[in-house]
Parts: structure tokens; sequence; C-alpha cells
């Protein structure tokens, strides 16, 4: 590290101790509670779909879902004349899994001399460190959102290039916890063969269909597909105007590929990573979005704001070490969090959707 460098580097390590009230941040601390929030606060504003779910704070590390929503009717009449006492319930309250863990996450990372040194003629310095750090802490918590399955005592990136081990995900809740509210197979197929064929143009299966053996795919598109998977969701939010169609790239590639491609150019990489893709199309008469690090194969119909993540609150460690015998700087910082499905009566997914007719 050059020496001017060290001395912008010395700057914001001090100014990272001086903000959390903390005499040495190179020794592990917790992240002062003001600290806590505006880290927060801005890698949710990093990306474009973690603006539009719920990221909570919450004080226990387990406890009742907390997230704002109606997840029934509330209007009704009682008979009190009859004696009967009129009797108010939670609308907000969900009987299936209303319960949240927040686990440990490590956000570890090291940055190489080389590269801080060619950011020292910056006037920015300490803030392009602190949104290096942010940007991929919310690219992270969206891949594990989409892909989590599990929450491993030790995780291990190579055979999990999508975090799929580091905490279990709203996809992976629905499958689980939700299976009234989940598809995965058509009536084409057996066990241990999976899949939804989607075409346009070819005989499709219905309910009632005697002639399976000869049907060539289980829905005429991918329209009549969100149809049907709308019945998955409880009655009363079917006609939400704020329901939207997540769907995976794969599925529209074909059809909208100039659209990906014109979005790939007047975006970097990372700005990718954040957006939201509105298809020209709706699905269902819902808009359809394409987002980050969705399954490829997959179909969500929810509310963004179905969606949360939780952190609790005072659970944020750091520690900003130098390491000469690396060539770099280490940040090791953890914090609480889960990833909640609010409702799941309000959404339904579906996955191994193969576009195309079943092979002969």
């Amino acid at each position: 590290m050059r020496n001017s460098t060290r001395l912008l580097f010395t700057a914001y390590v001090s100014q990272i101790a001086l903000l959390n009230g903390v005499a040495d941040a190179s020794v592990k601390f917790t992240v002062s509670p003001a600290v806590e929030q505006t880290l927060e606060e801005k890698i949710q504003e990093s990306s474009e779909f973690l603006q539009q779910i719920q990221i909570i704070g919450v004080p226990e590390q387990t406890g009742q879902k907390v997230g704002v929503g109606v997840t029934r009717s509330i209007a009704g009449r009682t008979n009190t004349a009859a004696g009967n006492r009129r009797t108010p319930t939670d609308p907000t309250d969900t009987s299936d899994e209303g319960t949240y863990f927040c686990r440990q996450t490590n956000y570890d990372h090291a940055i190489k001399y080389a590269k801080i040194d060619a950011w020292r003629h910056k006037p920015e310095f300490q803030t392009l460190l602190r949104d290096a750090i942010l940007k991929q802490q919310g690219r992270d918590r969206i891949m594990i959102g989409f892909n989590g399955t599990s929450a491993a005592a030790g995780t291990d990136r190579v055979a999990n290039p999508l975090l799929q081990d580091v905490n279990e995900g709203w996809l992976h809740k629905i499958r689980t916890r939700a299976p009234a509210r989940y598809l995965d197979d058509g009536a084409l197929t057996a066990n241990p063969t999976k899949a939804i064929y989607v075409a346009s143009g070819v005989e499709v299966v219905d309910a009632d269909a005697t002639n399976i053996a000869t049907a060539k795919a289980d829905y005429a598109n991918l329209d009549a597909l969100a149809f049907d998977a709308l019945d998955l969701l409880d009655p009363w939010h079917r006609g939400d105007t704020d329901l939207v169609v997540i769907v995976g790239w794969k599925l529209v590639k074909d059809k909208y590929l100039n659209l990906l491609q014109a979005a790939g150019d007047t975006a970097t990489e990372g700005e990718a990573a954040h957006r939201i893709l509105t298809l020209p199309k709706q699905l269902a008469g819902k808009r359809a979005i394409i987002v980050p690090f969705f399954p490829e194969d997959g179909l969500l119909i929810t509310s963004l704001d179905n969606l949360s993540i939780y952190w609790q609150e005072e659970t944020r460690r750091r520690q900003i070490k130098d390491e000469p015998a690396l060539d770099q700087i280490e940040n090791y910082e953890s914090v609480n969090e889960d990833f909640v499905v609010e409702d799941y009566g309000r959404c339904a997914f579906v996955e191994n959707i193969v576009m195309g007719k079943k092979p002969a």
C-alpha cells in the first residue's frame, strides 16, 4: 500500500471508529444503532428490487412475523340479538408458519492494496470503499432470497455459486411450508421426471383429458399457465392490482430477446444485477417482470411487498483489518437475518417450466 493510500485508509478506519463510538475499528465491535440503520437504508437504496420489497429491523432473533399486510377479509356481521359476541381478530395474522428466525450471515471480504491504491486520487475514497461493500451485500441478499435452500454450518461458495447454503430463501419456504401454493410438474410426466411443458399452437391437456399419451404440452402459452397459477392464491388476493408475475428470463428470451439485449446494453453488469425489467406483455392480466437471480425456469405470482428480509437489531458486528501478509485489507462483518414470505396465501410459485413440446 502506498504511503498516500495508507493515510486515507487510516482516516477511513478512524472515521468508522468515531461514528460507532469505539476506540479502534480494527478490533471487533458492535455497529452503533444509528450507523446500523443507515447501512440498511443504503443497502436497500442500492437496488431497485430491494426498494420494492420490505426490509425490516426486528429486536428479537425469533418471533412472529411483523410485516404490515392484511392476510384475509374483515367484513362481516354478528347476530348480537341472539346473544352472540362480536369478536375481532387480527387480519394481519397468518396461521401458516407465522414465525421468523434470524441466522447469522457473514459478509466478509478483502480488497487488494493495488485496487485501493488505484482509488487514492479520488476525493470520494471512503464512499467508494463503503459502497463496494453495500452493493454486494444487496446482490447477495437477492441471490439468497431466490436460491437459498439451507443454512449450512460451513458454506461452500464453489459448490453453491448462488449461495444456496447460506440461508433458506423465499422460494424454498414456499416449496416446503406452503406446498398448496406450489406447482412443479404437469400431466405429461411421471416421477422422478418433472416438467411443465408450455408451447403455442399445440394440443393441451386439461383436467378431463383422456388422451394424455398423445398430448404435446400442458399449457398453450405462459399466459395460460399464469392464469392457472392464480388459482393457487387465496380468492381475496387474486384480483389485486399490485400483484406481479416474476418470470425466469429463459422462458421469455426467445420472444423478448431484443428487449433483454437492449437492457444489457444500457446498463453495466453491476447495475443489471439490481434492476427490474418489465415485459411489454402482461401475464394473467398482471405486470410481468424479470428480477435479478430469479430461477430461469420459474414463475412467481405475488406482490413484491409480500417478500421481506428481517435483520435483527444490534447484531451487526464488524472489524477492519490490515493484512500485509496477503497485501490486502480485510473487512469482517456479520448480521443476523431471515428471508420471510409475509402471507403464503398471496403467492403462487411454479418451476420446472419447459418452453416447447414434450419430447416424442
